[in-house]
């Protein structure tokens, strides 16, 4: 007999199917108290890892399947096409970038998709960093995206690609592929990775079904919220200086409460404490850009946001997550371009999404697939 995990009542209607058990995910779960996790491996013990090493694990789980071909196949599906590339730079610029990435990752799939999920989500990760290297250079205005000769590690070759007219600093490439990783997954039900999938459901590609996940990636309450937090945490240093009282501080918090602005960077709808990829950055920010304005903005605010959030009884997680400091660090490290932040994001969230994908796709249910995603409505006559 299988297990009732519960009743549905009308008071779960209209709630956005939040903490409703709908099927399996193999890649990542989240623990209220002990973060994100890995095929059962918490990811801040990963943080410091190579990223072709943490998404194999996400692949195909522990052990060492293909463990020497793995990433001899990343390196070799790694460039796009030429023809892609013109494509992607016959679009128009205007609007969001994540309009843009969605975009390419449809040009992607009509160009060099090959139609079965497996070898696409392969060449989907494999290809991720020269896509959005492209896209950020052409939106930006940063010139031509150079071809790929170097065959270097995961994101070596996207730090490669990037032309930022500033050049690059030396400690960039470790903090990206600190927040590559720190981004693959985040269980099966977040918003991109349950449109992605209920996309697919209905047959749909690799590369449709993952641009629509970029879709529900790009609004404020998911993706774009990590660009929100920074361009919040500017506004702070700009008005109040890198380091104000706690009392200052505390103040313009609660004037922008009470104007009913968000404060972003605080709150999770599953962690129960402090998100721990958010703990893992302010340590790695206190040690390496400890006087950077932006920096000793977020740790203040780490001191000063949860007390105030704790006072609202209807608050259950007033501590930070990882927008509070993510932006803080990028930009710290040498990525001073809030706007391209939620393409770091979705460049990352395709690796599990795609991954996902395939599971339920070709592996669930004794490889029949998922049926297509057709919750019930229950009518309601207006007025």
């Amino acid at each position: 007999m299988e297990e009732v995990l519960f009743a549905i009542t009308e008071s779960h209607l209209d709630t956005g199917l939040r903490g409703y058990p709908c099927g399996h995910c193999v890649t990542s779960h989240v623990d209220p108290k002990r973060g994100l996790l890995y095929a059962g491996r918490e990811v801040h013990s990963l943080a410091y890892d190579r990223p072709e090493d943490v998404i194999h694990l996400l692949f195909f789980g522990e052990g060492d399947h293909e463990g020497k071909t793995w990433e001899t196949t990343l390196r070799s599906q790694a460039s796009i096409s030429a023809k892609t590339v013109q494509a992607i730079e016959s679009l128009p610029r205007d609007g969001h970038p994540m309009k843009l990435f969605s975009a390419a990752l449809l040009l992607l799939g009509m160009i060099e998709g090959v139609g079965d999920y497996r070898q696409d989500c392969l060449q989907v990760i494999a290809k991720i960093p020269h896509l959005v290297a492209t896209v950020i250079n052409f939106h930006a205005g940063w010139g031509k995206t150079p071809s790929l000769v170097s065959g270097g590690g995961y994101m070596s070759n996207f730090m490669e690609l990037l032309q930022l007219p500033h050049g690059k600093s030396a400690s960039l490439k470790k903090v990206l592929e600190i927040f590559n990783i720190l981004h693959y997954d985040h269980g099966g039900g977040n918003l991109s990775a349950f449109v992605g999938k209920a996309v697919a459901s209905g047959l749909e590609d690799m590369y449709g079904s993952l641009s629509a996940a970029m879709c529900a990636l790009a609004g404020p309450r998911h993706g774009k919220a990590n660009q929100d937090s920074l361009e919040m945490l500017q506004q702070f240093v700009s008005q109040m200086g890198s380091c104000p009282s706690e009392k200052t501080l505390e103040d313009v918090v609660r004037k922008r409460l009470q104007e009913g602005k968000l404060i972003f960077g605080f709150g999770h709808a599953v962690l129960r404490v402090e998100d721990p990829r958010a703990s893992l950055l302010y340590e790695y920010a206190e040690e390496h850009y400890p006087k950077h304005p932006l920096v000793q903005m977020a740790l203040l605010l780490r001191k000063v946001v949860p007390k105030i959030l704790q006072e609202n009884p209807k608050v259950s997680c007033p501590y930070p997550n990882v927008d509070a400091i993510s932006g803080a660090v990028l930009i710290a490290a040498g990525f001073d371009y809030p706007l391209y932040l939620p393409l770091l994001f979705g460049m990352a969230r395709c690796v599990g999404i795609s991954i996902q994908i395939v599971y339920e796709r070709m592996e669930a249910r004794d490889g029949k697939g998922t049926p297509i995603v057709r919750p019930k409505y229950l009518y309601r006559r207006r007025g």
